[in-house]
């Protein structure tokens, strides 16, 4: 356990497979359900990124999705949620792009996947002007009333793409 909590302190992204690896390196005579067993016991999980970084919040309205053809700049703005690998670890991040242009309007960055980041990027963005439709996915970030509400109230259409679309 103490090589485990050492490994896990040098790079939380190990899971199971590596550092049952790592262990067989040192010498160890460890299988992989030993080690998950262990390191659940203490309580540690790797710090890698989920598949699902677009899951819908129940609580939260989708709305449809408004796409037609992009005719003009600042007609339809778009955004998503993707992360970057570091060395010890990853960030989010979220990029705002103008779909006629393809120029990136804003974008920010985050250890977590938390709507706050997003909420300050768009509202940015707001400030400097607007688009008729904004079009993200249906992730929780950007279903919660938080994020929409400021969209709506200057009055652009908020589309979602449909589940499995990205």
């Amino acid at each position: 356990m103490r090589l485990l909590d050492e490994q896990y302190t040098e790079d939380p992204t190990y899971g199971v497979e590596r550092m049952t690896a790592h262990l067989q390196r040192l010498g160890y005579r460890v299988n992989p359900k030993r080690v998950r067993r262990l390191l659940r016991t203490m309580g540690l999980d790797a710090n890698n990124p989920s598949p699902d970084t677009s899951k819908t919040n129940p609580d939260h309205k989708v709305l449809p999705s408004l796409l037609r053809k992009c005719m003009y700049s600042d007609h339809i703005w778009s955004t998503d949620i993707t992360y970057i690998r570091l060395e010890k670890g990853f960030v989010y991040l979220m990029a705002v792009i103008d779909w006629y242009s393809r120029y990136v309007l804003g974008w920010s960055l985050s250890t977590s996947l938390e709507a706050d980041f997003c909420i300050e990027a768009v509202g940015g963005l707001l400030q400097r002007g607007k688009c008729k439709i904004f079009n993200t996915d249906q992730g929780a970030q950007f279903t919660t009333p938080r994020f929409t509400a400021p969209l709506l109230e200057k009055g652009i259409q908020v589309s979602m793409d449909g589940r499995g679309r990205g």
